[in-house]
């Protein structure tokens, strides 16, 4: 009888089991694939997701796999750009963008290390109710069992789907996004190109010496870009021409990753018997590229509210109740930011106006970076509250 079941070990899972196994529970994590794997990422972890890593004792081994920081950023706006860098987070400054086929392993060599037992090329074929509750989950014919299953899985978590995790502020994706990677390109800043029906992201480092590129197109056009992929990537490259220009010294380095599949929603995050941690609770799309940095948020505050329940200390329902509502009001106001960004409009009067002002003050630029990176309240910058 494990505390905890986890299904998904990457960016929300094994953070989730570690933190858990670290105090002491008896924590499975499982996951269908093996490791290192890839998948689907904008890469990039901001301040406050590094200063977590930091606090866990692990950016030493990121840092130690080869993954350089990134702190400038510019923000070409067309006429003019922006530059700067993000207000820190716990005295962190730099932010990273990791191959998934790095992070991932490292996430879960830290939750095995914290006692957690992992089970890797493990699919689950259902999960176990009794009474209404989730007790367990069966693979073939191995069955476990568990006071909690949670459902680290993802955007098609089964857990979800499974329990009819209830929807809300559901909306659907504005938004597709094809990214590769570049080689051979001198160091730069974090560079975003928001063009009227694009977005065009460069610089950040990854390993291996290489660089990401993303750009997103209304998702009206997905078919079309995925018609002709280079071209459709290229014309959009040509949007962005101080970036093109520094690609041009280098080439292209891996195929492009794409998808269309970029929904906006947040899911209740419990029920009897289970609870919901990553994507496989909130999504939004990844043109903030906030997902791995809220992916570690939301472990730290499902493992604390699972260890008051587990040692007693809170009923099992108000713990959980409390870490609804914490994310939800940490990830209102980059939700709603998000959503404007995905909408790929060009930006409006009143936002045109406080770049304008932006050019000339460096110190309030690079609080609107933090804004983005999530070091700086987004209603506190902007000056209004976060919609309900």
């Amino acid at each position: 009888m494990y505390d905890a079941i986890i299904v998904g070990a990457r960016a929300a899972g094994s953070p989730t089991a570690m933190l858990l196994a670290r105090k002491g529970h008896r924590v499975l994590v499982v996951d269908r694939a093996s490791f290192p794997s890839d998948t689907l990422s904008t890469h990039y972890i901001h301040q406050p997701g590094v200063a977590r890593l930091q606090r866990w004792g692990l950016l030493d081994r990121l840092v130690a796999a080869g993954c350089p920081p990134s702190r400038e950023l510019v923000f070409d706006i067309g006429p003019f750009a922006l530059r700067g860098a993000p207000l820190p987070s716990d005295g962190v400054v730099d932010g990273y963008a990791p191959r998934r086929t790095v992070l991932d392993p490292l996430l879960v060599e830290a939750a095995a290390e914290a006692g957690a037992e992992v089970r890797t090329n493990f699919s689950v074929d259902e999960l176990l109710f009794e009474e209404g509750a989730v007790v367990g989950l069966r693979s073939g014919d191995t069955v476990e069992r568990a006071r909690v299953v949670v459902g680290a899985d993802g955007r098609n978590s089964l857990v979800a789907r499974t329990v009819g995790a209830i929807g809300y502020d559901e909306r659907p994706g504005l938004a597709c996004a094809y990214y590769t990677y570049w080689g051979g390109v001198d160091d730069g800043a974090v560079e975003l190109y928001p063009r009227e029906g694009r977005m065009v992201m460069g610089g950040a480092r990854t390993n291996d010496g290489l660089q990401i590129v993303i750009v997103f197109w209304p998702r009206a056009e997905f078919q079309a870009v995925r018609a002709s992929v280079e071209q459709s990537f290229h014309d959009a490259l040509a949007l962005a021409s101080p970036l093109a220009e520094r690609l041009a010294a280098g080439e292209r380095a891996d195929r492009f990753y794409g998808i269309a599949d970029l929904p906006f929603y947040y899911r209740k995050p419990y029920g009897p018997g289970w609870a919901l941690v990553g994507d496989a609770g909130y999504h939004k799309d990844p043109i903030t590229a906030q997902g791995i940095t809220d992916a570690f948020r939301d472990a730290e505050l499902l493992a604390e509210a699972l260890d008051a329940a587990f040692t007693g200390t809170r009923a099992l329902d108000d713990a959980l109740a409390d870490y609804e509502r914490i994310r939800n009001e940490e990830t209102r106001p980059m939700y709603e930011l998000t959503y404007g960004f995905a909408s790929l409009a060009p930006p409006p009067a009143e936002q045109q106006a406080l770049f304008a002002r932006l050019r000339e003050d460096p110190e309030q630029t690079n609080r609107f970076f933090g804004t983005v990176a999530g070091t700086v309240p987004i209603p506190e910058f902007f000056g209004a509250p976060a919609p309900a």
